[in-house]
């Protein structure tokens, strides 16, 4: 089957501010207003407990420089396989041991230790 490479990432925001005794999102209005980056409590609140599809650079800057941090730190990419929509299924039953004709589940019955003779 063949595989798509799909890249996903983490965002390690919230984590660094609990490791810099940071714990509200208001207590990173001020940082960022300092270095010139005005964002409302709603804005802040979206960017530290969710991930963010896009952030302008300035900001991730900033945010850099507040928690003394690397984008690395911040930011974590890593690479998640997935299947192709297309699969490449065996087109024949032969190609996967079944013969035409015969059946590929068989009843059983199941026997007790007792009844075994």
């Amino acid at each position: 089957m063949s595989e798509q490479r799909r890249i996903g990432y983490k965002w390690n925001l919230r984590q660094l501010m609990a490791q810099r005794n940071l714990w509200k999102t208001t207590e990173l209005i001020p940082l960022l207003k300092s270095r010139g980056i005005n964002l409302s409590n709603a804005q802040v609140h979206r960017l530290v407990t969710s991930t963010p599809e896009r952030i302008p650079a300035r900001t991730f800057a900033a945010l850099c420089d507040i928690l003394d941090c690397t984008p690395n730190d911040l930011f974590e990419p890593y690479v998640e396989m997935r299947a192709a929509k297309t699969a490449d299924a065996p087109r024949r039953p032969e190609d996967i041991g079944v013969k035409p004709g015969e059946p590929i589940a068989r009843r059983v019955r199941l026997i007790s230790p007792d009844e075994d003779g």
